[in-house]
């Protein structure tokens, strides 16, 4: 069976309160993720989804997403084997971001660069310029070995 979403409803009180889960994707089809370890609510990283990457996710437990860099879809740790296991997937009140909350397999890293999470770098000011800090250069897998060279 193979999921549907309902259009949501023009009614306010009944997007925020009723039992119906109606996203609400942007003009391109998409809906923002945010995505914290399910363990310690670490932030791991902020994707896209379209629905057909919803409803797998929604369907199979394990995340799926949709890049608009590549513009495909993309199921999480498929090449790096850090998959991520769903445990909660939450909506905001008028349903146009999700929360998915996930336990990461394999070396438990999300981020591309072998980190665990995406934000590995803290915003600053220097002589009046803004300037990023890596703040968590712990990798937990080498890049250059788990992917693929295209």
């Amino acid at each position: 069976m193979t999921l549907t979403f309902e259009t949501p409803s023009p009614n306010k009180a009944e997007l925020e309160n009723g039992p119906a889960f109606t996203p609400r994707f942007d003009e391109k089809g998409l809906i923002t993720a945010v995505v914290t370890d399910a363990r310690d609510g670490e932030l791991l990283m902020v994707a896209h989804m379209n629905a057909e990457a919803l409803t797998l996710t929604i369907e199979t437990g394990v995340a799926h997403y949709y890049s608009r860099s590549r513009k495909s879809l993309w199921k999480k740790g498929e090449s790096s084997g850090n998959l991520q296991t769903v445990t909660e997937i939450r909506t905001d009140c008028d349903q146009d971001a999700i929360w998915l909350k996930v336990s990461v397999a394999g070396h438990g890293a999300t981020c591309h660069t072998g980190r665990r999470s995406c934000f590995y770098r803290t915003v600053g000011m220097d002589d009046g310029r803004a300037t990023v800090t890596i703040t968590d250069d712990h990798r937990h897998f080498d890049p250059t070995e788990v992917y693929d060279k295209n």
